[in-house]
Order: structure tokens, then sequence, then C-alpha cells
């Protein structure tokens, strides 16, 4: 199949998020955004449903977990070799089902492409460069070089470092007074030579969650 496939020149967009509640139900229904960030119309179509796409969760439990958590050992195995043999893959997020919430589950991805295999500069690179190519659109985006759009976020912390970083969240850190700061976030994303405030872009979602949640 893998054959097949490179020979194709096929791109593979795991999605490797989407399903991970399959994994751990507990941790994607627990995640730190959803407080803040998810509406609840959305989080009454991720709860358990007969008629909600990937709702599925009837008795889920843990031989469910077990069997999700060997399935995701045998797929990232294939996809990291199918990297490592110069197939190309992106990352994507397929987002709004499942738990997985629109933003925040494209850096989970970053993470799961990780845990998979692929070395942090990888990641970055299938996140712009190899989906900029999967595109046909790599003469313009997917890297910074001259006559190229210069499409890029602002952060001041090092991803490489620690891809949590990306989260709108941040992450927890300790600072020089032992108390937990959260860390990261991206600052600006300037697009087509306009630059967004990230932040900002964020506090305007939370004012609409709470608004909703007012309702």
């Amino acid at each position: 199949v893998m054959d097949k496939l490179l020979a194709l020149d096929f791109t593979l967009d795991p999605t490797f998020n989407i399903y991970e509640a399959n994994r751990d139900l507990m941790r994607a229904r627990n995640a730190d955004w959803h407080k803040d960030y998810t509406l609840p119309s959305l989080w009454k179509f991720y709860a358990p449903s007969r008629v909600s796409h990937g709702s599925y969760w009837f008795n889920w439990g843990t031989e469910q977990e077990v069997a999700w958590k060997e399935n995701y050992q045998l797929w990232m195995k294939f996809v990291n070799e199918y990297k490592n043999r110069g197939g190309r893959v992106t990352a994507g997020s397929d987002a709004g089902f499942i738990y997985q919430l629109y933003g925040f589950g494209y850096i989970r991805e970053l993470e799961l492409l990780r845990e998979a295999g692929f070395h942090p500069l990888e990641v970055i690179r299938a996140a712009t460069l190899k989906g900029a190519e999967a595109l046909g659109a790599d003469r313009e985006l997917g890297s910074i070089e001259v006559n190229k759009k210069a499409d890029i976020i602002l952060i001041r912390k090092n991803p490489l470092i620690n891809l949590k970083y990306l989260y709108g969240t941040g992450t927890p850190e300790l600072d020089e007074n032992n108390e937990e700061v959260r860390a990261g976030g991206v600052d600006y994303t300037i697009k087509d030579g306009i630059i967004y405030d990230a932040k900002k872009l964020l506090a305007d979602v939370r004012a609409m969650v709470k608004k909703a949640r007012e309702e």
C-alpha cells in the first residue's frame, strides 16, 4: 500500500487529533480551553448522541481505549515511515467534532505528529511547506523566501522546544517566584500584509462564549 501511495505522490493528512478521544476520552473532555472557548451549542453537539456525527460515546470504556491506543501505534508508525521514505505528510485537524475545538485541535495535531516520530522541524514543515505543496501553492506560500507571501505568526517562545507554546491558552510554567504563569500563545498573525492581534481575537471569542453561556 505504501509503495503505491508513494508512486502516486499521494499526500497523507492523518488528522490524528479528531479521533484522539477514542484513546483518552477524559483528557479530551477536560482540555484547558473548553471552559472559555467552546460554545454551549458545540459542547452539546459533542455529547453522546444517536444523531450527531462522531458523538458515539455509548458505554465507552477501558477496553475501547486500549484498542485505540494500539491502533494509534500502528497508524503513527505507518505515517512516520511514509514521511521517512519521502512521502508528503501535512497537518490538519478536522475540528468541530469529538471534543476537538477549532484552532486548538490543530495545535494538538502538531503534538501528535511529534508523537508519531516527526522531529519538531518536520512537524513545522508539515504544517507549512508540505501543506502548500499539497495545494499546489508552494511557489507563493509555505516558507519564508524572496517573492513569497510573508504569511507568518509571531510568538515570544520557541515551539521547537515545546509545541504547547502554540496553544492560544499557552502552557503552565513556573516563574522565578515559583508562581504558576501561562507561557506562550501566538502574539500576532500576519496574513496578506494585515497584522492581527491574536490575543485580542481570543479575547473576542471568550466574550462570545461567555455571552452564550449567560443566555
